[in-house]
């Protein structure tokens, strides 16, 4: 025991290491893309499609666009996510959510079609675009915006589900992202973040 203890201790200090110094998370899986969280991400254009085609963020200019990341056969998440904004958007004057313009990005392309996405989205709100693209497209927005997401394996009906970030995204008029609201955030605040980007 005398002996093995120093050796462990050795190898430990190795693997600290090897940790601190070298290891890095891993940005690609087998069953989809995972980012860390950007502390500090910079937001900007995006092309993607919807069931009428191509959707640039640049086409809203002028517009307050709220952006969410999820999927459709999300059991629980994307429908609570989606609620609240839909709540908010029906709280605003109709000139106001004229001048809104939520997006729904799928992140599980497999699955989720333009026309899935399109039966979805207006269930909760006619005002919200789905959109969706390629595993690379939707990876390169995804991280613009700091979004995470993991495709998860599991014995059920629907095979897999993905764990993904929950945030909504406000990107005011001139396509500029300033703020994320977190899961959760009341139909109240969702309106009060927009408004507030209005009165800029």
């Amino acid at each position: 025991m005398k002996r093995i203890l120093p050796l462990l201790i050795v190898i430990l200090a190795i693997a600290l290491i090897w940790v601190l110094f070298f290891w890095q998370p891993e940005q690609q899986s087998e069953h989809g893309v995972l980012f860390a969280p950007v502390e500090q991400p910079q937001g900007g254009d995006f092309t993607l499609t919807s069931n009428k085609g191509k959707v640039s963020l640049h086409d809203f200019q002028g517009k307050v666009v709220l952006l969410y990341f999820g999927y459709t056969w999300c059991p629980d998440i994307c429908p609570t996510s989606l609620s609240l904004m839909a709540a908010g958007l029906s709280r605003l004057e109709e000139d106001e959510l004229a001048q809104v313009q939520p997006i729904f990005v799928s992140v599980d392309p497999a699955r989720d079609t333009v026309e899935r996405l399109e039966t979805y989205s207006k269930y909760f709100h006619d005002a919200i675009i789905g959109v969706t693209g390629s595993a690379t497209e939707i990876a390169a927005v995804a991280k613009q915006y700091g979004a995470a997401y993991r495709k998860v394996d599991q014995e059920s009906a629907t095979e897999y589900v993905v764990d993904h970030t929950s945030e909504t995204y406000v990107i005011d008029r001139r396509g500029r992202l300033v703020e994320a609201l977190p899961h959760g955030t009341m139909p109240s605040d969702i309106v009060k973040a927009v408004r507030g980007q209005l009165a800029q």
